[in-house]
């Protein structure tokens, strides 16, 4: 087996905070980047003349087509990808190469049937997920032209798991970079320049997607890396492509039950709040990315130390690293929601022109951001299950905190206040609090004594995992 994980990142040794910045930092850079692109279609598409918060509506009522292709990037890449990291750690290059040939058939061939499905019902989906008759040529026109690049974006988003699995979060970070420049560049050319309107954003995106796709390729089929993508490897192994699915079923449920309350919440405040809500709704979706996002790319930089290590028998390596997940995910969630309540009106003003429409939106986050500053624990310690190959437990906690939790709490708390948009809107804070209690809980009873317990490397007490 190669030597070095990276360039020079070998993920058995060495400081594990080194270490961690050094995969971490590069995959929080791709995530925000990643949001930063999509935030910018939608900006220049709410400054729209005249048609802008119509045309923002329109392009949030897709945004549940784009959550579930990512969710099924998720399902092939976070599930491989930690397996094949597990192979490395127990020197097994071989299946680790597999694993990564399995996976990308299985990719390619989702991707197709993908693409048919949702270009085929288009109309109908558009409808079921909250489009109204006005914003519905908006919706329409952007959904039509986005669902033809999904081969680009499950390879580009899927594919680069195995990129990070490696150790080299930097290169995963530049082909979201050059992906990213393409879309900043392409939107305001085609959006307004050539006046193609939402059109033009999808077609930005499209191409960026592509861009992104062929880095991961050109990365995955070179010398460069520790494991490759070989022809022979390209046919399905179906106890490794079982296994990785297995693993991957958690942040796909995660990701997928997040485009589903996105749904519920655009029907729900459709109902109570008509489209103004929807488009607010629009704008605190891709806030919540700020937080989310990041949270996942500490986690998916620190995923290869987790993995390899684990599957070396290095507890005290796992134990350390895993604690500063927790810290770092759990202090970046609390200073953002800090700055939400600060300035509840920063974001609206960066969507919207229309004066009452922000108002409108500001006046009604803090609802919706009330307890975000759990995330940070939450998320961690799911993703985390991920990474050590719990697979159960992880599935259990996407379940809860989406499809037992906010799914029913949308449609119950309207009933239960006056104001039934705050209603809407309170059912995120009060799942997310019960949600992060559980998972914490279950991680610290789960993990405690086999990676923090006495006897291991950097061992510290259940309060001050929990506090420092």
């Amino acid at each position: 087996m190669k030597k070095g994980y990276g360039k020079g990142v070998s993920l058995g040794e060495g400081d594990i905070r080194k270490l961690f910045l050094r995969l971490a930092v590069p995959a929080v850079i791709s995530q925000l980047v990643t949001l930063a692109y999509n935030m910018v279609d939608r900006v220049y598409i709410g400054h729209m003349p005249e048609v802008g918060r119509a045309a923002l509506t329109g392009v949030g009522v897709c945004m549940p087509v784009t959550i579930i292709l990512s969710a099924f990037a998720q399902l092939v890449g976070f599930g491989g990808a930690p397996r094949a990291s597990a192979y490395l750690g127990a020197h097994d290059t071989e299946a680790a190469e597999k694993t990564l040939g399995t996976c990308t058939l299985f990719t390619l061939c989702l991707s197709v049937l993908l693409t048919i499905f949702t270009r085929g019902l288009s109309g109908q989906i558009l409808l079921l997920f909250g489009a109204s008759s006005e914003i519905m040529p908006f919706a329409s026109s952007y959904f039509d032209i986005y669902v033809l690049g999904t081969v680009f974006v499950e390879i580009a988003s899927g594919l680069a798991f195995f990129i990070t699995a490696q150790g080299y979060t930097t290169v995963s970070m530049i082909s979201v970079l050059l992906g990213a420049g393409a879309n900043m560049i392409l939107d305001p050319i085609l959006i307004f320049g050539l006046d193609m309107g939402v059109a033009g954003a999808a077609v930005a995106t499209v191409v960026s997607q592509a861009v992104s796709c062929i880095c991961v390729l050109l990365f995955l089929c070179g010398e460069r890396g520790t494991i490759r993508l070989q022809r022979k490897y390209l046919r399905f192994d179906w106890g490794l492509l079982a296994a990785a699915l297995a693993l991957g079923l958690s942040p796909f449920v995660q990701i997928l039950t997040e485009s589903l309350i996105s749904v519920c919440f655009n029907r729900s405040l459709l109902r109570y709040g008509g489209d103004a809500a929807v488009g607010a709704m629009t704008i605190y979706a891709t806030v919540m990315q700020f937080i989310s996002l990041p949270i996942t790319g500490i986690a998916q930089g620190a995923q290869p130390v987790i993995s390899y290590n684990y599957g070396a028998g290095q507890k005290g390596r796992v134990g350390a690293c895993c604690r500063l997940v927790f810290q770092v995910s759990l202090v970046y969630s609390i200073f953002f929601w800090t700055i939400l309540h600060v300035f509840p009106a920063m974001f609206p003003r960066i969507f919207a022109e229309d004066q009452s429409f922000v108002t409108y939106s500001a006046s009604m986050s803090g609802h919706f951001f009330a307890m975000a500053w759990v995330m940070g624990a939450q998320i961690s310690c799911q993703l985390m299950f991920v990474a050590l190959g719990n697979a159960k437990i992880s599935l259990f906690l996407a379940l809860l905190r989406k499809v037992f939790l906010l799914m029913p709490l949308i449609f119950l708390m309207p009933l239960l206040l006056a104001d039934p948009v705050k209603g809407v809107l309170l059912a995120e804070p009060v799942a997310d609090s019960l949600a992060c209690a559980v998972t914490v809980t279950l991680f610290v009873k789960r993990y405690y004594r086999e990676f923090f317990g006495k006897g291991q490397k950097g061992y510290l007490s259940i309060r001050e995992i929990l506090s420092r």
